[in-house]
């Protein structure tokens, strides 16, 4: 009988404390399928819900152990009863269990069949572990903000998970896109249709004019400094959870439109990225490919704030 390895925050604290335990393979309730999982994404949020910031560390901080992991891609190896949206041996990824219950971080999940979208053929399962939880939320984020074509877009981390793929569907928008990133990002930014602009130079800002929107990944202080750009009336979506109502309150007093956001998994919205991806529209940016016995190794890296794309856990090897 093949065991179940999951990835577990046992306490709040430094990548060292995430544990890897054996546990049994769970049977598929009622709507929902049982998935060997191929690949988990690591997202900013895991690292701050491992470290106890955010919403859902102090949601779970009575569920622990507790196993964090939202993106996941797979195959279907079991149905439980009712379920009809998939095949068995089906290759599936998905936005899941946001924000509460987590559990990508397994080899094996059940997750409820309609959390769950189809990968196409022609997609490897390592993309479709990356866009789920960041494909999404920078499509809401540029949803929310209204982008229209002519305008101008600022992205601040245009290199990171959520970043590389806001800049890409701002410019399928038709908008004039700036992000900045770091030096080694430069090309790599420009390469996905954007202005970039290295944020480690004290004026990176100096060469924008007027902005109309400012998709803001980072949070804080560069947020703040960052509506320098913007003139009343400019719409500002600010993503970290942590800093939003500062970011806001910043906002308002600038005659800025301000707005937090928290992404809201929709399979409809999956579906359409895959598809994009399907279309050569969307190029998913993966930095590395971890083996889930390395997680330290990979939290760590995340927690930089400086990987290129997105970051995987192999959880089968």
């Amino acid at each position: 009988m093949p065991s179940n390895a999951k990835i577990v925050i046992s306490q709040f604290g430094e990548a060292e404390l995430l544990e890897i335990l054996d546990a049994d393979i769970p049977s598929p309730q009622s709507g929902e399928v049982l998935i060997k999982v191929s690949y988990a994404g690591i997202n900013p949020i895991d690292v701050k819900t491992r470290a106890g910031l955010g919403w859902a560390a102090q949601h779970n901080k009575n569920n622990l152990p507790w196993t964090p992991g939202y993106d996941v891609s797979g195959v279907v190896v079991k149905q439980g009863e009712g379920s009809k949206k998939f095949n068995l041996n089906d290759m599936v990824a998905g936005f899941i269990g946001f924000p509460l219950r987590g559990g990508g971080y397994s080899q094996y999940v059940c997750v409820p069949e309609n959390e769950l979208a189809l990968v196409p053929e022609d997609i490897s399962l390592k993309p479709a572990a990356a866009i789920p939880l960041a494909g999404q939320t920078a499509a809401q984020a540029l949803e929310k903000a209204q982008i229209q074509s002519g305008e101008t877009v600022l992205i601040l981390a245009g290199a990171g998970g959520v970043g590389h793929i806001a800049v890409q569907i701002a410019v399928a928008a038709k908008t004039k896109v700036f992000a900045s990133c770091s030096e080694s990002n430069l090309s790599y930014v420009e390469s996905l249709g954007a202005t970039a602009l290295d944020y480690s130079k004290p004026d990176y800002l100096q060469q924008l004019g007027s902005v109309d929107v400012l998709i803001d990944l980072v949070g804080g202080q560069t947020a703040i400094d960052a509506m320098a750009c913007l003139h009343p009336g400019s719409r500002l979506v600010t993503v970290p959870t942590i800093t939003a109502s500062q970011v806001c309150e910043e906002a308002s007093k600038r005659g800025i439109i301000g707005m937090g956001m928290l992404v809201e998994p929709d399979v409809t919205q999956m579906e359409e990225l895959l598809g994009l991806i399907s279309s050569g529209m969307i190029k998913v940016q993966i930095e590395q490919v971890v083996s889930y016995q390395n997680v330290v190794d990979a939290h760590k890296k995340v927690e930089t704030g400086r990987a290129r794309g997105k970051i995987l856990l192999d959880m089968q090897g």
